[in-house]
């Protein structure tokens, strides 16, 4: 895949929370028409997408409508999101951002990993986690950025 312009990282934080960011994005893209339905269409709502309502205890297509209605920041959905969920707690961001930022490293999606670095070619690159194949499959740097320090 290459760059898509307007689809952060999905080690950016809205927040205290990864990933949140990057599902606004691909919800308003997709809506807009620029969000390249071949790579990422059939995932939407799933996967970390559903991992992140999950664990914001909102429905995605609550969260959707929500985001398509326009007039609230990134923060503001968060808010929202949290809200209608209920609140998480510093500790419980600590964790959900620890678990995405190294899912595929030494747990049970590494070989879904491993299958999906040799499938983009990216064998010469520093992928040690899911987080990781993403931004380098899109054109991203997150070890030269240091991305999960963000």
């Amino acid at each position: 895949m290459s760059l898509v312009p307007g689809l952060r990282s999905p080690y950016a934080k809205v927040g205290r929370v990864v990933y949140f960011g990057r599902m606004l994005d691909k919800i308003r893209l997709h809506a807009a028409g620029t969000l390249p339905a071949a790579d990422y269409a059939a995932n939407l709502g799933k996967g970390f997408d559903l991992r992140c309502v999950t664990f914001l205890r909102v429905s995605y297509e609550e969260l959707k409508a929500r985001t398509l209605a326009g007039g609230d920041t990134d923060e503001q959905l968060l808010a929202w999101a949290h809200a209608r969920g209920g609140a998480r707690t510093d500790e419980e961001c600590e964790i959900w951002n620890g678990f995405m930022m190294k899912r595929g490293w030494r747990d049970a999606g590494a070989d879904v990993l491993a299958k999906r670095i040799r499938e983009s070619h990216l064998e010469a690159q520093t992928v040690l986690t899911m987080f990781d194949y993403i931004d380098f499959d899109e054109g991203r740097d997150p070890v030269a950025a240091k991305a999960w320090l963000g």
